[in-house]
């Protein structure tokens, strides 16, 4: 089954974090990134952009809205992503902890939804 973990940190951090601090959590990213797609894990994983540089759309009584920014103002923000497989939610959760940032951060997991037969 294929599970969503969606990366959560407080995005500011990284402004005020030492370069070598930050050099070495981003070599931790890389490990682990070989590590998953070793195993057979990983599907895909990106960072994104600061949540500064995103674009909301809604759409309202048929009218569609632009905002620039995320879509909720919270304390941490989605920076990033990896969609795997794995056998169960143990399985998948087993993973997440092994991500960097949750040790800063949050990793929320998440199924991903199969339609059809």
């Amino acid at each position: 089954m294929k599970y969503l973990c969606l990366i959560y940190e407080d995005e500011k951090i990284w402004d005020t974090m030492p370069q070598d601090q930050a050099g070495a959590i981003l070599g931790e990213y890389q490990v682990f990134t070989a590590g998953v797609a070793k195993s057979g894990q990983l599907i895909v994983g990106e960072a994104l952009q600061p949540s500064s540089t995103a674009t909301t759309i809604r759409v309202r009584n048929g009218r569609p809205t632009m905002s620039h920014g995320p879509a909720v103002d919270t304390r941490e923000q989605l920076g990033g992503f990896y969609l795997v497989e794995a056998t169960s939610l143990d399985d998948a959760v087993e993973v997440a902890s092994r991500i960097p940032s949750v040790r800063h951060g949050a990793i929320e997991v998440r199924p991903i939804m199969t339609f059809g037969p």
